[in-house]
């Protein structure tokens, strides 16, 4: 299983510079790290990767799931956390994460086992809109790991957040990508993040870095 970008090329509408021209990069089933600076691109790869934006040029090639951006795809074999969340502020956590669940056909005991580890299961009847940063990005993560995702896409998951709040999303993305074969992709410039990773792609060079 893995996702294969082939010869990239993307512009947005209404920009004269491509983001990527003749891009390529094969994302499979471990922890790649994304890391450079904002604006670089890493958050436009993830929605290319995603089927989400169409490249100008070249093609996006999934082995053992569904096509990028697919019904199929974006309802049961993808999670992506986005910087803003899109979490529902006036439902409750619990609510947040049956409402996904539902959708991707998933088995609603999956919420607790996840809102246990990320240590959200005594505000799991609280509202959205009163939590702490901290605690929201730990929803969005508990909502998209619950989901079981065979691809897991994750965009600046830790930016803000304290050592504490950033360690407890560590372990909990280390613990799900261990027991399951998860294409999961990570576009951060956190050097926190670096030990979960198996592979690091730095955007300064391109260059592929394995650990």
């Amino acid at each position: 299983m893995k996702i294969s970008c082939d010869a990239l090329t993307y512009r947005y509408p209404g920009t004269r510079d491509n983001i990527f021209t003749d891009f390529s990069i094969e994302f499979p089933t471990h922890v790649t790290m994304l890391r450079g600076y904002s604006g670089c691109g890493k958050s436009t790869l993830l929605r290319l990767g995603a089927g989400m934006l169409k490249p100008s040029s070249g093609a996006v090639r999934m082995e053992g799931i569904h096509a990028a951006g697919s019904r199929e795809f974006f309802r049961k074999e993808l999670s992506f956390v986005f910087q803003n969340l899109n979490l529902l502020p006036l439902a409750s956590v619990e609510r947040n994460l049956s409402i996904s669940l539902r959708i991707a056909g998933i088995d609603l005991g999956q919420a607790q086992k996840w809102l246990e580890i990320l240590g959200l299961w005594d505000l799991r009847g609280r509202t959205v809109e009163r939590l702490s940063g901290g605690q929201r990005q730990r929803v969005a993560i508990a909502r998209a790991i619950a989901k079981r995702p065979k691809v897991l896409f994750l965009d600046e998951p830790t930016s803000g957040l304290d050592d504490e709040n950033t360690r407890i999303i560590k372990s909990a993305v280390k613990e799900f990508t261990s027991e399951r074969n998860t294409i999961c992709v990570v576009a951060t410039h956190d050097q926190r993040l670096e030990e979960i990773a198996d592979e690091l792609v730095d955007f300064h060079t391109f260059v592929s870095l394995e650990k």
